[in-house]
């Protein structure tokens, strides 16, 4: 039966969970947020030292021979192309006297097509009026070889017409000579090639008359194209507004960083699988959540939050100690991620469980956040892990650990055969919860619920476990607890072994196996 309900679990859960990555991603808001500031500053920063060189630019409006209205761009994307000839570079560099090879010229400058016949150009230089010559210099050497190149087309047309016209008069010639040497002759076959000769001869002439006219009607469209291509816009050099550049380039990087946080954060988060959500810690370490506590919550808190903040661990604690005071066995705080703030919930603890009796917290923390403590006048006594066996019976023992990874499991039973998890959401990952959760079963160490640390505030999941014992606890269940005091001590003093033969058989873990478990 429970295979079947962890299968039909399985099933049902859903391949990529929106809501927990929106969730994770938006607890990492300092990362993404410093990631955006730091575009910011970048972006300003390469506004400010890395200026751009002195610019100039010009305008040139250029006429084409093959000039049509739906022209998608074709004829003044070539006028940019040859704009970035070696031969234009020369020349502009010969106007300027200067000895800069072209190919170093012409990274220098470029050209951009406004609309079919405009064409503006950009040149750098050392100074504004170095960047305002070559500018001018270019502009003229890419207008005098437009010009050449329509005197050329226009010369070349002419030519061909002309000497086509050239042909037809010496074959008009060669006619005339046949009607001459014809008109002599006579008879119906000669009046025949007579006719013959005329018709020719005016098809000859009429021809000649229309080539003579298409190549003066060449040379006519030439001046035109000639006065239409010329510098509309004087070459001016192009003013850097240091201001305007750096709020630019500052919101591009702010942008820039925004996105490029938001990706680094959601797959980081995709990868490390840590669970943030209530349901989702409950059921990887199968232990229902029973309080939870923000951080800021173990703060020194300000004037205006202090009420809310004692009320929040007030109420923690009260849960906590009912749920020791009804325990028969020893209860230990096992934390994960979050020592500080578990040495600050077992103090409160121990203060609230003093009113019972003394109280002895067992340290089994890795750092000396209880040991290394200074002692207040009321505090409960603090003993290290080694001296745990010095608690006399008539103290009630708290133990305090840790289940962080590079914990030695078989020391937790020491603190304590049942405990509360102290965990920090999002520090660990599914796979380390379920090793957890495994080793805690293992070591036939109840778990009485999760107190969940700083949470999401819009989390509105549930994290209570209803499918029963099965699944909502890893150890034995809770003994009925003893009527008296007396009995109770001598349960505490029976041999390890006997103890062990009393204790009920455990469930295992609902969850998949993992490679991360402790060895």
């Amino acid at each position: 039966m429970t295979t079947s309900t962890t299968s039909e679990a399985s099933a049902s859960a859903p391949l990529f969970d929106l809501q927990s990555l929106v969730v994770a991603v938006r607890r990492r808001r300092r990362f993404w947020c410093a990631a955006a500031l730091l575009g910011l500053i970048v972006g300003a920063a390469v506004s400010v030292l890395v200026l751009p060189p002195p610019t100039a630019t010009t305008k040139v409006l250029v006429a084409h021979q093959e000039d049509q209205p739906n022209d998608p761009g074709t004829l003044i994307r070539t006028d940019v192309g040859l704009l970035q000839t070696t031969r234009i570079a020369d020349k502009a560099l010969r106007s300027l006297k200067s000895r800069e090879k072209p190919e170093d010229f012409m990274r220098d400058y470029g050209g951009t097509g406004l609309t079919n016949n405009l064409l503006q150009i950009e040149v750098t230089g050392d100074s504004d009026a170095q960047a305002v010559a070559r500018a001018k210099a270019l502009a003229d050497a890419f207008v005098a070889d437009h010009v050449r190149r329509i005197k050329a087309a226009t010369d070349a047309e002419a030519k061909t017409l002309l000497d086509q016209r050239d042909v037809m008069r010496d074959e008009l010639a060669q006619v005339n000579k046949a009607i001459g040497d014809g008109s002599t002759e006579s008879g119906p076959k000669a009046s025949a090639d007579m006719e013959s000769l005329f018709a020719r001869r005016a098809e000859l002439t009429s021809r000649i008359t229309d080539f003579s006219q298409r190549a003066a009607e060449a040379r006519v469209g030439t001046p035109q194209l000639i006065a239409g291509t010329q510098i509309v816009d004087a070459p001016r050099a192009v003013h850097h507004s240091l201001p305007r550049a750096a709020a630019t380039n500052s919101v591009i990087g702010l942008v820039l960083g925004l996105v490029l946080g938001l990706a680094v954060a959601a797959l980081g988060t995709v990868v490390a699988d840590r669970p943030v959500l209530r349901r989702d810690i409950s059921a990887n370490l199968g232990a229902s959540v029973v309080a939870e506590l923000r951080r800021a919550s173990l703060r020194p808190a300000r004037l205006w939050r202090s009420r809310r903040t004692q009320a929040a661990r007030t109420r923690l604690t009260t849960t906590l100690s009912r749920t020791v005071r009804n325990s028969v066995e020893p209860v230990s705080l096992l934390e994960l991620g979050c020592a500080r703030a578990t040495s600050v919930i077992a103090l409160d603890l121990a203060r609230e469980l003093a009113a019972d009796g003394p109280v002895v917290i067992v340290d089994g923390l890795p750092g000396p956040q209880l040991a290394g403590r200074r002692p207040k006048p009321g505090d409960p006594s603090v003993v290290s892990g080694e001296r745990a066996a010095d608690v006399s019976p008539q103290e009630r023992r708290l133990g305090v650990g840790s289940v962080a990874p590079g914990s030695a499991w078989t020391d937790l039973q020491y603190l304590g055969t049942r405990t509360v998890l102290v965990v920090r959401a999002g520090h660990g990952s599914a796979a380390w919860l379920h090793t957890v959760a495994r080793q805690l079963a293992d070591q036939r160490i109840e778990v009485l619920g999760v107190v969940l640390i700083d949470p999401d505030p819009r989390d509105r999941t549930d994290g209570t476990l209803w499918d029963g014992l099965h699944t909502a606890l890893r150890g034995r269940p809770e003994r009925p607890a003893r009527p008296n005091t007396t009995g109770r001590r001598q349960q505490e003093r029976q041999p390890e072994r006997e103890r062990q033969t009393e204790r009920q058989p455990m469930w295992a873990a609902q969850g998949p196996d993992s490679d991360q478990e402790a060895r």
